[in-house]
């Protein structure tokens, strides 16, 4: 199948892959922020390396830019290790990275966040880069409850509830991770986190710590590789059908 990361490539294989026809590019949007006792503060990110190569394969005609980071994680500051950015420099970020892109003759530009602080932003910027960059498709796939759900769609099939999946840190997180980087996750501190009500806006404006001290939402103890596989490629399948329905629309 070849290279599809940018980062791997060099640029006379940019050229030649650009040369027959792949001028579609992933650009996803993680961070570097806490995940609680047994994930590494790099989990959103490496989220987005694997998930951005798999759906570029998938495309066939796709590469895949390095992975963003850090992004808005305000809410996470109460923890060691945490970086965050305003909106506003993750913004200005992607739109400098836009510029570098389009400015190589990439015709389609798609904006996957991987982490809850960064959607708002990347939803906001999208519209801009695309009325800054006449002809390029901009496209985010960027609806975080949408990202949630089909996490923990994917888990169920591994009798592993709503609540224990989670939205950070619980089963879905640690399972994808244990799938693409075990050596990362550290099963000795895998412990129950806040399994309650809640909304994203509530812990974006009161920080995660008011929720869980130890910052998870959600359960690891029932994570499992196999079911990071399947999460992995079920996200990968599904977010590749959906850029392909936005690029026909465009």
């Amino acid at each position: 199948m070849g290279k599809v990361r940018l980062e791997e490539m060099t640029w006379r294989e940019v050229e030649e892959a650009l040369a027959r026809g792949k001028r579609t590019i992933i650009v996803p949007v993680g961070s570097l922020e806490q995940h609680g006792p047994h994930l590494p503060t790099g989990t959103d990110a490496f989220a987005g390396d694997v998930l951005g190569e798999k759906i570029a394969e998938a495309l066939g005609d796709a590469l895949v830019a390095s992975t963003i980071r850090p992004g808005c994680s305000g809410h996470h500051m109460d923890f060691p290790g945490t970086i965050t950015l305003t909106p506003e420099t993750l913004m200005k970020t992607i739109k400098e990275v836009c510029r570098s892109l389009a400015a190589h003759d990439f015709q389609n530009i798609i904006l996957l966040p991987t982490h809850g602080g960064n959607f708002a932003p990347v939803n906001t910027v999208a519209p801009e880069i695309a009325q800054e960059l006449k002809g390029i498709n901009i496209v985010a796939i960027a609806n975080l409850d949408e990202l949630v759900a089909k996490m923990a769609e994917a888990m169920q099939e591994f009798k592993v509830s709503f609540e224990e999946a989670g939205a950070h840190s619980g089963a879905s997180e640690t399972s994808l991770m244990l799938a693409y980087r075990p050596d990362l996750v550290n099963t000795t501190e895998f412990t129950g986190g806040y399994m309650d009500k809640f909304t994203s806006s509530t812990v974006m404006s009161k920080g995660l710590k008011a929720f869980s001290n130890i910052g998870v939402l959600g359960d690891p103890r029932k994570a499992s590789r196999e079911a990071g596989i399947k999460l992995i490629d079920k996200l990968v399948n599904y977010y590749a059908q959906k850029i392909k329905d936005e690029l026909a629309c465009s």
